[in-house]
């Protein structure tokens, strides 16, 4: 028996919010299981469509939040092609039997996924060899290398914050770039990668020249990445958080840029996501002081996952997770037609 038969109707309505790029395979999918609407849609048109959909298909462009909820009043699955769930109020979800499907757990699939973790290291790689201001120099003319000495990664230490996937990764990328590589992850039960040290938060603070962030986001690690924490760093780290915005303390970690604790930083994410428009908020202090200090703070618009092999994969693997939602398929058989 399909999922959505208390509806009482033969036409699931599915409504994909933001089709921009968006796989063809994935939407043919979407076809076969349904009437599909396509945006981009606004907040207010999002809001006036809500009433109709069953299945909402999302990526990181809306907050689904408890309104919208409350007025999806046919809503019965929210479908987001990622792993973290911030965006979504999963509390007003709940309440209302919505069932929320994402990538968190699907480990198999997830291993294939690499484009967040070379971002990171992409990020430190600027970072360290000052490209930013390479790039800024050679555009108005210059060619003195020697205003742009940075700093070779071999032979330095790479702390990783938290040892799930990503961090995994890029604790790889590390060894192979002939670093020694420390590790923490909360969960005790964690194995670190084959030769990374396992060590404790406040050690890795201590020791690392750079410090890479990967922990999920949950109400314990709010803010976790605090004004202690970054006291505790050594002098002239470089600091790279490609995970959650809400992890860092953001007004310590400017106030660390500003004492040159933190040598540099880059931020992938912000805390607030997602934002009301496509820009950036002008009143946040570590929007302004990237804007004055180039070289000093690396912002990028939340691209970790946005290539164009990651997200088509991810799009085909939810469209083909939701046809098994509907159709009562038990993992293992999903796994099969995925």
């Amino acid at each position: 028996m399909n999922r959505l038969s208390a509806v009482n109707r033969d036409v699931i309505d599915i409504l994909v919010t933001e089709p921009d790029n968006y796989s063809e395979q994935a939407l043919a999918i979407y076809r076969t299981l349904g009437a599909v609407r396509t945006g981009p849609f606004t907040r207010e048109d999002l809001l006036s469509q809500a009433p109709d959909v069953d299945v909402l298909v999302i990526r990181l462009g809306h907050r689904i939040d408890a309104e919208l909820i409350s007025r999806a009043c046919r809503l019965r699955v929210v479908v987001s092609p990622t792993t973290g769930l911030t965006h979504i109020d999963l509390a007003a979800a709940g309440q209302r039997n919505v069932a929320v499907l994402n990538l968190s757990g699907e480990n198999a699939f997830l291993e294939q996924i690499t484009a967040t973790a070379e971002l990171a290291w992409g990020l430190i790689i600027c970072m360290s060899r000052r490209l930013p201001e390479a790039f800024e120099h050679t555009g108005v003319g210059g060619w003195n290398r020697d205003v742009l000495r940075g700093r070779e990664l071999q032979g330095r230490t790479l702390g990783i914050v938290g040892l799930g996937r990503l961090g995994r990764m890029v604790a790889n990328y590390g060894l192979a770039f002939r670093m020694r590589v420390l590790g923490f992850d909360p969960d005790p039960d964690v194995v670190a990668p084959t030769g990374i040290e396992r060590v404790r938060f406040d050690n890795l603070l201590a020791v690392s020249d750079v410090l890479s962030v990967h922990a999920s986001l949950t109400d314990a690690s709010r803010g976790f990445i605090d004004k202690r924490a970054f006291a505790r760093m050594k002098e002239g780290v470089y600091f790279v958080n490609t995970a959650r915005g809400e992890l860092i303390d953001e007004s310590a970690l400017l106030s660390a840029l500003n004492s040159g604790r933190v040598a540099a930083a880059a931020m992938d994410v912000l805390s607030g996501e997602p934002f009301p428009t496509p820009d950036l908020p002008p009143d946040n202090p570590l929007v302004r002081f990237a804007r004055k200090n180039p070289g000093r703070l690396l912002l990028t618009p939340h691209i970790g996952g946005a290539t164009s092999d990651a997200m088509a994969a991810t799009e085909v693997f939810m469209a083909q997770k939701l046809r098994c939602w509907l159709e009562q398929t038990t993992q293992s058989n999903c796994e099969e037609v995925i």
